[in-house]
């Protein structure tokens, strides 16, 4: 089995804190990613449960086993890094088997492991080349047979497709995917991309400034995030933040004004939150969920200040009073022109309500 579970793990430089007591628990299977913006301390824990970085404090379990002390090559992980780290004199074959040669593997069990790698990963027609004889996709995929090979109880990705362009970013997250299916092998990815994220993984990990700030699959992160960074940073384009102030509380319901137009008032359930007449609050709803002027809650206009038309989907971004910007993503919009003014509507099912710390008011 191979489940990994943290338990108040802690980094620190010295008297700086990085990671401040992470707690996760990892079910045998998972396909994992942790996502957050660059400085948050993603790839600092994923390097630690590698064994590449010793934790200060906490523990870290691999299958029931602790592994604070033990090496890395002993943790049964294999890593996939942001570089491929492939070695340029020798053969795809020869890169593939480099690592399990030098372990004194028997040649027999090498050669099923090697040839059963490039099966998988469809790289069979390129083992007699040399990676300066690769194109970028695949070297990275022969980066990550050289994971397989090595039957390891997790794989460990460190951002493996930023060096990728566009396109092959894309056609690589499919193969991953694949590769995941078919191993069932427990995986941990790390990216600074939610759309690599949301469309990876089982359940994703959202890291801000060292902190967990929530865990969950990924439709619940999108659907119910915890707080204003987590609704922020899931979703793209991600969710518009209007400022607002509450006008009513009573009966269960808080209602607020926006405060660039004050006669938009939309009431929300808001249960448990103890919020004052007069404070200031954030409104937060995603592009895709205003609606047609009239089929909401209450009708909002905006000055259009550019439109993107992709197709059957357009963007629109957009000034509320000249000050605050949003996006606003409509279907058959292609009539929609910069300068125009445009009216949607809000819906108070579709929208979430954050007090001034970023805190969900629910």
């Amino acid at each position: 089995m191979a489940e990994l579970s943290l338990t108040n793990v802690i980094k620190r430089y010295g008297s700086l804190e990085i990671i401040h007591g992470a707690n996760l628990d990892v079910k045998d299977g998972e396909f994992v990613v942790f996502v957050g913006p660059s400085g948050c301390g993603k790839s600092t824990l994923l390097r630690m449960i590698a064994g590449l970085e010793d934790i200060s404090d906490g523990e870290i379990k691999i299958g029931g086993r602790t592994v604070n002390d033990v090496e890395p090559a002993d943790r049964g992980i294999a890593m996939v890094f942001q570089s491929y780290a492939l070695y340029p004199h020798l053969t795809v074959e020869q890169n593939l088997n480099f690592g399990l040669r030098m372990n004194g593997n028997p040649k027999a069990d090498t050669d099923r492991r090697v040839k059963q790698a490039a099966e998988i990963l469809q790289i069979t027609e390129l083992m007699q080349r040399r990676p300066k004889q690769l194109s970028g996709g695949q070297r990275q995929r022969v980066a990550i047979g050289r994971a397989i090979v090595r039957e390891p109880q997790i794989f460990l990705f460190d951002e493996p497709l930023s060096n990728l362009d566009a396109e092959l970013r894309v056609q690589m997250r499919v193969e991953i995917s694949r590769l995941h299916k078919k191993l069932g092998t427990t995986m941990i990815y790390v990216t600074h991309d939610q759309t690599e994220a949301m469309t990876l993984a089982d359940k994703i990990v959202v890291l801000r400034g060292g902190n967990i700030e929530q865990v969950g699959a990924p439709l619940d992160l999108y659907d119910d995030p915890a707080n204003q960074f987590v609704a922020g940073f899931v979703g793209s384009p991600k969710m518009n933040f209007l400022r607002a102030e509450v006008v009513d509380n009573q009966a269960g319901r808080v209602a607020v004004v926006l405060r660039n137009q004050r006669n938009v008032r939309l009431s929300l359930p808001i249960a448990t939150a103890k919020v004052e007449i007069g404070e200031q609050v954030t409104l937060g709803i995603r592009p895709e969920h205003f609606l047609e002027a009239g089929r909401g809650d209450v009708d909002l206009t905006v000055d259009v200040d550019v439109a993107e038309h992709l197709g059957n989907t357009s963007y629109i971004y957009a000034n509320i009073a000249g000050d605050e910007q949003i996006v606003i993503e409509r279907e058959e919009s292609r009539n929609t022109n910069n300068k125009d003014t445009l009216t949607v509507a809000l819906s108070a099912a579709k929208t979430f309500l954050f007090d001034n710390a970023g805190n969900r008011l629910r």
